[in-house]
């Protein structure tokens, strides 16, 4: 007979193994909740955390697989798995390491219907603690999980706007609507914070949130049907989605009678500078952002760049050692964008130059700049640790009214725009008269595909309708910096354009990555200097037009004087710098026997203070080749056998002081004070770079 001790103990012996089978078995795994957690970089990757037996853990990377990333996705809302990462990636976590060494064959609905050693079996540290990275797209009608502390999980968000309100761009006020099972539902606003606001308000692109008047929208929500989600949102307000928010208490539906103590939710935003709103046609004015601490530069986007800092005169970048989603949102807001959408690391965006000014930034979310943060000045960083952000911006429309036609890709084309013509809206081409890199710049950015490759002033070979032959659009001078066409000047309603349009009409290819070639300033400062040259010595660089126009009329034995200096351009972008022309078209120059792969590089003038040019100087590239490049980046371009010609990413190009034509011409000017100004510059059918500068002063030089 058994004594009632050992019953018990039985009992509890096989109480345990019914539990750890029933964990296990097929026909009823246990019902799991999942969510991403820890340093996020995007909205939609994170640690995996398990919520089982009423605790939140982790999840081991031995043995994991992008089926099982697959699986988490899914069970998150998720259309599908990009990536996954070993490691804590995403940080530690804490508590139970819920499952290691998972199998999953990729049909399955949860994580727990996967082999595993079982809930809790495992020999994992959180240094291993698996992350992964979903699409952002969403599977249509998806039932979330919804239990009050979890995060917010729905299939869309959006910003309904009133009637009045509709004809505005960019929407910034509306009534709030979460999509949920396939059906948009509103929010009650009985526990809506402004924090609540300030999250919706980044994810539409809006810096901050407001105050509205309430009385027309209570109104409005009187006469409509109610279909209300039933969770209330609990944000901290430094969220960067909705989603990373918390679910607030459950709402009791009771059809029309929900929510009787107050309404559907309104949200209203406050755009940035550069994009208040107006009626219609959007907004007018070039962007011209006001960055006098944070600026965002490399981006081939509007709100998406390296992050540089201005210390002490001098920008800086920024070490992407702990830098995350909330940081960069920080950054974001700081420029007049909403939240950031990812936070980038690894130079993705291209190298700076200059010191790296701030390390393990850590941000509460609330700073007005970036320069508020905790940070750690002792960088130990390489400019191939830069951070980047990408940033919400608001929906202005704008590839609406602009498209590529013809092209063998969806990145290349002849340029078709949306112009009024005789009361209605039509198709039209751009006039390709002074077409050039400035204006594919526009064109590329305003339809989202990123930098311009060429700019083309004949397209006969990309056929289009020949309904939209007729020209729309002439005299276009863009600056670069516009967001769209419209901002550029052109004729307006009067077209002139005498080559017409059909073959002649302006094209574009665009391209994702782009050199950016960068001047050394401090190159050019420590080695300019001073030098009398005689003019027979000259001869060569007079053919080359490197000398001022007296100089036509000099005496041989006469000098000039010339200011001499090198100029050492970094490529620092995310693509090799090569010239357009191939070799058999570079020109050769017989007074100095080389040949020019580009006709103009870079421009040297001399400006007074004011800004007046009084003197200048050019180069032609004769040699174009990685001088020196950074450590571990293997060389590729050299001139010499007539070699290939060009600047490798991480690379740069010295062309030193004492090569002819490397002067500007000052014999003619008065001493003073002066500022030398080097720019890099191409011509359309060379290249596509941006202007850097350097000034000096230039008193002390000049006397002698």
């Amino acid at each position: 007979m058994l004594r009632p001790v050992a019953i018990h103990c039985l009992l509890s012996t096989l109480l345990c193994m019914w539990v750890l089978c029933n964990a296990q078995s097929p026909s009823g795994p246990p019902v799991i909740q999942l969510r991403l957690a820890g340093e996020k970089r995007k909205h939609y990757e994170g640690r995996v955390e398990v919520f089982y037996n009423g605790e939140w853990g982790t999840v081991c990377d031995d043995d994991f697989s992008i089926t099982a990333a697959q699986v988490v996705c899914r069970e998150l809302g998720f259309m599908n798995a990009e990536s996954w990462s070993p490691s804590a990636k995403y940080g530690s976590g804490e508590g139970h390491i819920w499952l290691d060494n998972l199998h999953c064959t990729g049909g399955e609905k949860s994580l727990a219907e996967c082999h595993s050693n079982g809930f809790g079996v495992s020999d994992c540290k959180h240094s291993e603690d698996v992350g992964v990275v979903c699409t952002q797209k969403r599977i249509p009608g998806f039932k979330f999980i919804q239990n009050q502390g979890l995060t917010v999980q729905v299939e869309d968000v959006r910003l309904r706007a009133t009637y009045s309100q509709r004809k505005r761009i960019p929407i910034t006020e509306g009534f709030l609507e979460v999509k949920y099972g396939g059906k948009w539902r509103q929010i009650c606003n009985e526990e809506w914070t402004e924090k609540n606001s300030r999250v919706i308000c980044g994810m539409y692109g809006f810096p901050g949130e407001k105050r509205f008047n309430a009385r027309p929208y209570k109104l409005l929500a009187s006469r409509r049907k109610k279909n209300f989600w039933g969770f209330s949102v609990n944000c901290t307000g430094n969220e960067a989605d909705l989603s990373d928010c918390k679910i607030g208490r459950e709402i009791k539906r009771k059809g029309n009678s929900t929510c009787e103590q107050g309404m559907p939710v309104v949200v209203s935003c406050v755009p940035g500078r550069a994009f208040a709103p107006s009626v219609s046609a959007g907004y007018r004015k070039a962007y011209r952002l006001e960055q006098p601490l944070v600026r965002l530069r490399g981006g081939a986007m509007i709100g998406e760049g390296r992050v540089e800092v201005l210390k002490n005169g001098e920008w800086g970048t920024v070490c992407d050692d702990n830098w995350n989603i909330r940081a960069a949102t920080v950054v974001c807001r700081e420029l007049g964008f909403g939240s950031a959408k990812e936070a980038l690391t690894g130079a993705r965006l291209g190298q700076g130059i200059g010191p790296v000014h701030m390390n393990e930034v850590e941000c509460s979310g609330f700073e007005k700049s970036l320069t508020e943060c905790y940070f750690n000045r002792d960088a130990g960083c390489s400019h191939e640790e830069d951070a980047a952000v990408r940033c919400n911006i608001p929906a202005m429309g704008f590839n609406k009214r602009l498209r590529l036609n013809g092209g063998r890709n969806p990145y290349e084309g002849r340029v078709e725009v949306l112009a009024e013509k005789n009361g209605s809206m039509v198709w039209g081409t751009v006039c390709s008269d002074s077409w050039g890199t400035m204006e594919a710049m526009v064109v590329c950015r305003q339809l989202g595909l990123g930098f311009a490759s060429h700019a083309f002033q004949e397209t006969w070979y990309w056929q289009g309708d020949g309904s939209t032959d007729a020209v729309v659009m002439s005299g276009v001078r863009c600056s670069g910096t516009e967001l769209t066409m419209d901002q550029c000047l052109h004729h307006g309603k009067h077209i002139l354009c005498p080559k017409g349009g059909g073959r002649f009409a302006a094209g574009v290819s665009c391209t994702q990555t782009a050199p950016d070639l960068v001047l050394s300033a401090q190159a050019v400062e420590q080695t300019t200097y001073l030098e009398d040259r005689p003019m027979y010595a000259l001869q060569c660089a007079h053919e080359e037009h490197c000398l001022s126009s007296s100089a036509d009329k000099a005496d041989p034995s006469s000098y000039r004087r010339l200011l001499r200096f090198s100029s050492q351009i970094h490529n620092n972008g995310q693509s090799d710098f090569r010239p357009r022309a191939a070799h058999h078209s570079w020109i050769w120059h017989e007074c100095h026997r080389h040949y020019h792969s580009m006709e103009v590089f870079t421009h040297y003038d001399l400006l007074t203070l004011n800004g007046t040019k009084v003197a200048e100087g050019h180069k032609a590239s004769f040699c174009l080749e990685d001088t020196h490049c950074d450590e571990g980046i293997q060389k590729r371009y050299e001139c010499a056998n007539f070699g290939a010609q060009g600047i490798t990413v991480g690379c740069w190009d010295t062309y030193r002081h004492d090569i002819d034509c490397q002067w500007i011409d000052i014999t003619d000017l008065k001493p003073g004070d002066y500022i030398f100004q080097v720019k890099l510059f191409c011509r359309w059918k060379d290249c596509l770079i941006s202007s850097h500068s350097s000034a000096l002063r230039l008193r002390q030089l000049y006397y002698r």
